[in-house]
Formats: C-alpha cells, sequence, structure tokens
C-alpha cells in the first residue's frame, strides 16, 4: 500500500516498506515534520523515544493535535532514569536506549499486533548512538527497515547532523530510499533518489 509524505513543499506517495530519513541540526525543530507524518494516512503509529519520556511525548502530540487513541509509545529513558512509570496498553518501557535488541522486539510485536497503515518514529538514532554505538545502531536500523518492508509500514527515523561526523551521515543515509535534509533556518529538502526503480 501506498501512503502519503507531506513535508516542506513536497506532498507525495511512498509505498509501504519505505524508511526515511530526517537529517536535522541539533537545535533543529523537528517536532513538526515528526508530527505531520504520524498523523497524515494512518492507523496506527509508535514513537520510539529515546530522547523524551513517554510523558514529553504525550505532550507532544497533543500540542500538534495528532490522535493519540491511534498511538503507542515506547520509552527507552524512563526505566534508566528511575523515573515513575505508568503501565498501559499504548506505553511500552525498554531498559536504556542502548536496549537495541529490546527496542527492534518492541517494534516487531507492536506490527505483528496491529493492522492497517502502519507509522513509526525513531527519535532518536543520535541518541541511540550515544549510549550504544554507531555500529550496533547501524545493526538496529537495519533490523527495523526489514521489519517496516515485511509489514508493509513506514517509518521516520531522526539523525543530527552536527553530532556525526560525515563517513557516518553517508553510511546511514545509504539505508534509506528517502532522505529529508531540515536546515538551520527550517528550510527543508525533500531526496526521493532511493525510490526510483
Amino acid at each position: 500500500m501506498d501512503y502519503t509524505l507531506a513535508t516542506g513543499e513536497t506532498e507525495t506517495t511512498i509505498p509501504g516498506g519505505t524508511g526515511v530519513l530526517l537529517l536535522h541540526p541539533s537545535i533543529g525543530e523537528t517536532d513538526r515534520i515528526d508530527t505531520d507524518f504520524l498523523k497524515t494516512d494512518t492507523d496506527r503509529f509508535l514513537v520510539i523515544s529515546t530522547r523524551t519520556t513517554a510523558r514529553e511525548v504525550e505532550q507532544k502530540l497533543e500540542h500538534y493535535d495528532v490522535d493519540e487513541s491511534r498511538a503507542e509509545i515506547l520509552d527507552a529513558l524512563s526505566v534508566e532514569r528511575g523515573y515513575s512509570r505508568r503501565s498501559s496498553d499504548h506505553l511500552h518501557y525498554v531498559s536504556s536506549p542502548d536496549d537495541l535488541d529490546g527496542i527492534v522486539e518492541e517494534v516487531a510485536e507492536f506490527l505483528a499486533d496491529s493492522t492497517g497503515k502502519r507509522r513509526l518514529s525513531v527519535d532518536s538514532l543520535t541518541e541511540m548512538a550515544y549510549y550504544a554505538d554507531v555500529d550496533r545502531v547501524y545493526g538496529a536500523t537495519g533490523d527495523l527497515l526489514d521489519l517496516l518492508e515485511e509489514h508493509d509500514a513506514v517509518g521516520l527515523f531522526h539523525l543530527s547532523k552536527e553530532v556525526h561526523d560525515e563517513s557516518t551521515l553517508d553510511r546511514f543515509r545509504g539505508l534509506f530510499d528517502v532522505v529529508i535534509d531540515l536546515d538551520t533556518e527550517g528550510g527543508v529538502t525533500v531526496d526521493l533518489g532511493g525510490l526510483d526503480g
């Protein structure tokens, strides 16, 4: 199935199984791009949050008027930081942002247990690499992209341009069919080159 992708001046469709890489400056305002991605043409979505807690994700979704009844959140921070956790059907936890196997397993369960058009937001690969290392995160990203393809879902993966060197950015770019580049002024460019052919 096809999914709508609307960001910046670009509105197009992308096929199920597509991974979208969001390259952003460290101070970049990614919330608008992220929430537009999640609330468009979607039955269920999962936010993997390695940068903020589940409560902060809920506040972001509410602020941008995203339908929270369609949301599931995987919180990778609260356990490690000792925050109180509210278990529910739509809130899940792993021990820390470097529990990459746990993150992949939770995504696999979400995709296996849900139907319709599913989207994934990974915020962020940079944070995962800070706790783990780039090689492990690269491998886990490949596993997540395989799951998207298997289940005809799509995903948006955040990566900071200012934290990683150019070779690392190029390495991750090579995994993705679509790359969204957010500049420091808020300008957005979209490269759909990986979808050709």
